[in-house]
């Protein structure tokens, strides 16, 4: 009998004990070791190792792990929601850099207008999952994207009044109170399409957290390297802060890659607000000085 297939070792498992072993386990012509059959001559022939022999004995090797009991990476099944306050926090240093823009770049509503609405639907998300996001109804979840959409409209908007005040050199003559609008309205773009790849990719947070959706819409190193992070790795809102900030200063994907449409397209139409903001105010600025 042979031994048991794929062997226990961590290392990359091998051929079966006796693969290639003619009768009484003499080794066969031609392998490596094999001696001379009778009444042949010439020397020995070592055959190269075959690539695909080698993959599928690691992919049996990884079946039979997994059979062991290995868990699914937590992306791939249910587990605990993430928690409310890096989005909440997010959301206020939105609304703060809105408070902070100067008046032109809001009219004509009054400038306390939209972070007032956005206060108060961040107010009632946060009461709504006060430490864990976990609970999602159809009312929470407009109120959620009604956050995002006030959001960036009131960015989009600024962002469109400042490239108007450049162009029709009406955006002052001192390149610091420039930089320091421009770096505003950036920042906030940042964050606004954070979380609009945090509440959509594979259906919103609740969703994720449920493992419903296995599909991602947002392909991260980890789903293709999952020997490279922890079982119980998953996207949060920090992961997609920072594909959002690379997305921004790279002008294109980074590591994360997106694989639905609506990803590609919004990931189009931010980078390019950040070129268009980021290429005029530099510009007036480098003039300016």
């Amino acid at each position: 009998m042979t031994e048991s297939w794929p062997p226990e070792s961590g290392g990359l498992p091998g051929p079966p004990a006796g693969a290639g072993d003619g009768p009484g386990g003499a080794e066969l012509p031609g392998e490596p070791g094999a001696p001379r059959m009778p009444g042949r001559f010439g020397p020995r022939v070592r055959h190269a190792v075959d690539p695909w022999q080698v993959w599928i004995r690691r992919a049996e090797h990884l079946a039979a792990t997994h059979a062991q009991g290995v868990p699914l990476p937590a992306w791939l099944r249910p587990t605990r929601g993430e928690r409310r306050w890096p989005v909440t926090l997010s959301v206020a240093v939105a609304i703060a850099l809105q408070l902070l823009l100067p008046p032109h770049l809001t009219q004509p509503l009054p400038r306390w207008l939209l972070p007032g609405l956005e206060v108060a639907l961040g107010i009632g998300l946060t009461i709504a999952n006060p430490v864990r996001i976990e609970r999602r109804g159809k009312v929470v979840r407009a109120a959620s994207i009604a956050l995002i959409v006030l959001i960036t409209v009131a960015n989009a908007a600024a962002a469109v009044l400042l490239i108007k005040a450049i162009l029709e050199n009406e955006a002052g003559n001192k390149a610091g109170p420039l930089l320091a609008t421009g770096a505003s309205v950036w920042a906030t773009n940042v964050i606004a399409f954070a979380l609009w790849y945090w509440e959509f990719d594979r259906g919103g947070p609740v969703r994720r957290a449920l493992g419903t959706k296995q599909h991602p819409d947002m392909l991260f190193p980890q789903m293709t390297s999952p020997e490279l992070a922890p079982v119980d790795w998953e996207p949060r809102f920090v992961d997609y802060l920072y594909t959002s900030f690379t997305n921004a200063t790279a002008f294109s994907p980074t590591d994360v890659m997106p694989l639905a449409r609506w990803a590609k397209l919004t990931m189009l139409i931010q980078s390019a607000v950040s070129l268009g903001v980021g290429a005029l105010v530099i510009a007036r600025a480098v003039n300016i000085l």
